[in-house]
């Protein structure tokens, strides 16, 4: 079945609204993969607006499951890599004061700085993925910077999933399955919440894992953490049956 690693950036975000250590994000951590989630992802930022670079080494010493480390690969960011060694380290073209992740990396443009990096990282002994936008003619210099994996970015499926959802996940079907061809694995991420998630499991084949933040811990606010969990688990778990 797909996994579910669940971002808990927003919840250092609650954290950093006030001075102190309410809401506790390495406790949020322990009790999200109690709840059944299968990892863990953070992405700091050099601004330090919701998760910490002291919050990912303390998270280093709970997580469990799997760690994800996201974030565009600066100096400082290289550095916290190397120093926390996580499972996976997804790259991510953001510039520092982007508020969210809002494209995928042009593996065509940046394919001598990306093979680069990616084998250092990989030299750590990480696994390393790369953020990507449903483009099956971007997974060819994907796949020659050494990558592991590709992460779709699944903005433009949500924002069309409610007009034609068979329209909107054509291309990311497609990406996906040249990223197989090149022997690639398959993540997905960006506003997949409760409504869309189970037909995009459905749909893309060798999806292996989604990493949900924002809709996730929102949903928590009404439904509870291990309810939450519990009711994305589920969306997977129906692709899985199909």
């Amino acid at each position: 079945m797909t996994r579910l690693s669940v971002n808990i950036n927003k919840i250092a975000t609650l954290r950093n609204a006030r001075v102190g250590s309410v809401p506790d994000p390495v406790l949020a951590a322990v009790r999200i993969q109690e709840y059944g989630a299968d990892g863990i992802t953070v992405h700091p930022r050099p601004d330090g607006r919701h998760i910490r670079f002291e919050d990912v080494i303390s998270l280093k010493q709970v997580v469990r499951t799997e760690f994800n480390i996201e974030g565009y690969p600066s100096d400082l960011f290289m550095k916290l890599i190397s120093d926390v060694r996580p499972d996976q380290v997804t790259l991510v073209p953001d510039p520092p004061d982007a508020l969210t992740s809002n494209a995928g990396w042009d593996t065509k443009k940046h394919a001598s700085m990306l093979k680069e990096i990616v084998a250092q990282i990989r030299s750590m002994g990480c696994r390393v993925s790369i953020f990507l936008e449903p483009d099956h003619r971007l997974i060819e210099s994907a796949a020659a910077t050494g990558t592991d994996r590709i992460e779709l970015y699944t903005e433009s499926y949500a924002v069309g999933y409610s007009s034609s959802p068979s329209l909107a996940i054509q291309p990311f079907i497609e990406t996906a399955r040249a990223a197989h061809e090149y022997g690639l694995g398959v993540n997905a991420g960006h506003d997949l919440n409760l409504d869309n998630l189970a037909y995009f499991s459905q749909n893309i084949p060798y999806l292996e894992e989604v990493s949900i933040g924002h809709a996730l811990i929102s949903d928590a606010l009404y439904f509870g953490l291990r309810e939450t969990v519990a009711r994305y688990k589920a969306c997977l778990r129906s692709g899985a049956d199909q």
